[in-house]
């Protein structure tokens, strides 16, 4: 029987969070692009939300086309509205959103968060709030392409300033002003680190 979890245990995955829409800035699509080129470079498993629109699709087609492995983890409920990219090495549906998030953050080493709507913020918070609380210390890169999470950076701020959370939680994770950033910190990270399951 074929295991759509193989070629996780076999390489390091990097699980990317992004929007499955362009936005209005090409920008966000060429760093979507880049991002999934260098994840092939380094020899990394890609790890997405499933689709084939928007930046997700830029990303996994970018990772397939440089040879990399790609695990896409798509709800049954969103097949019609984004359809699954069709060349996706493995493909995971779950029954809901709730289940697709738990298994692209246990399959992730690494988190890299490109531009996105409320579902890509509501990972990044998902996986933010997991590593506050301890549950693992996986390395989480906000990819700040164009300046797009300057609010993002503001508002948590805000929320240290006014006594919500820990100043230490802007340790959890890190911003790179560019996918090239981004990979030069994840690299490192996980030369040590051990495969996820």
């Amino acid at each position: 029987m074929h295991n759509p979890l193989a070629n996780a245990g076999k390489r390091k995955t990097i699980c990317v969070f992004c929007g499955s829409s362009m936005g209005h800035d090409e920008a966000y699509a060429v760093a979507a692009r880049r991002m999934g080129a260098l994840i092939a470079e380094a020899g990394f498993t890609l790890v997405f939300g499933g689709g084939s629109l928007g930046l997700m699709g830029e990303v996994a087609r970018a990772a397939r086309d440089g040879g990399a492995p790609i695990i896409g983890i798509l709800p049954e409920f969103l097949r019609h509205l984004e359809p699954p990219l069709k060349t996706a090495e493995e493909l995971i549906i779950t029954p809901d959103l709730y289940l697709r998030k738990d298994r692209m953050i246990s399959l992730g080493d690494a988190f890299v968060i490109l531009a996105g709507g409320l579902g890509t913020l509501d990972e990044f918070f998902e996986v933010l709030t997991s590593a506050q609380l301890g549950v693992h210390k996986k390395p989480i890169v906000v990819v700040n392409t164009a300046g797009f999470y300057e609010p993002l950076k503001t508002a948590l701020d805000h929320v240290v300033v006014q006594g919500f959370a820990r100043r230490e939680s802007a340790n959890l994770f890190e911003i790179a002003p560019t996918p090239d950033d981004a990979m030069r910190i994840i690299r490192p990270a996980l030369a040590g680190a051990q495969v996820s399951s």
